[in-house]
């Protein structure tokens, strides 16, 4: 990868107008969280009191990136009945809300008109596109990132798709 190509804190923390990010899996076996979902199915639950303890640093960084002017908006395409993982991820959400992201739920079953990639991605500033890959468990295999013109309108043409037709985080109930 040329090193022209910024990574993705260099995105995040370069951004100057949006961050948009589209989840459209189940679940998620990433190692990072393996102890926070292992902790949630065991009955812990976070405290809306205790900001101290939540998810960090991601969360400072995402509030620093709001302080600064940017618009994150999260969209999540979720199947119905959802899993136990996006129960974990519902249940936490508030933590994104409270950080200044803006997050929204969009049952599968209202994105089958819509054209998505094929992958979860990041679009920072319209412009930047940064591809992640799972494996069919859920485990992360890397990301690609790329300022390819047709990637970046493929990904703000479904992400406002799925905006435009999800529900807000306050609304959504679990099914």
């Amino acid at each position: 990868m040329p090193s022209s190509v910024p990574t993705f804190d260099e995105l995040i923390e370069g951004c100057t107008r949006s961050a948009v990010h589209m989840e459209m899996r189940d679940s998620y076996a990433v190692d990072y969280e393996e102890g926070p979902f292992a902790q949630w199915r065991n009955g812990f639950r976070h405290n809306p009191g205790d900001r101290a303890s939540w998810w960090r640093p991601w969360l400072d960084l995402i509030q620093e990136t709001v302080g600064r002017g940017v618009v994150v908006r999260r969209a999540r395409i979720v199947s119905e009945p959802v899993s136990e993982y996006t129960r974990f991820l519902h249940e936490g959400t508030f933590t994104n809300v409270a950080a200044g992201e803006q997050v929204r739920w969009l049952p599968r079953r209202r994105a089958s008109g819509i054209a998505l990639p094929g992958n979860d991605f990041w679009l920072f500033d319209g412009r930047w596109v940064h591809w992640n890959h799972f494996a069919g468990e859920g485990s992360w295999t890397g990301e690609e990132i790329t300022d390819d013109a047709a990637a970046a309108k493929l990904c703000a043409e479904a992400f406002e798709a799925v905006w435009s037709s999800a529900i807000p985080h306050d609304q959504y109930e679990i099914r």
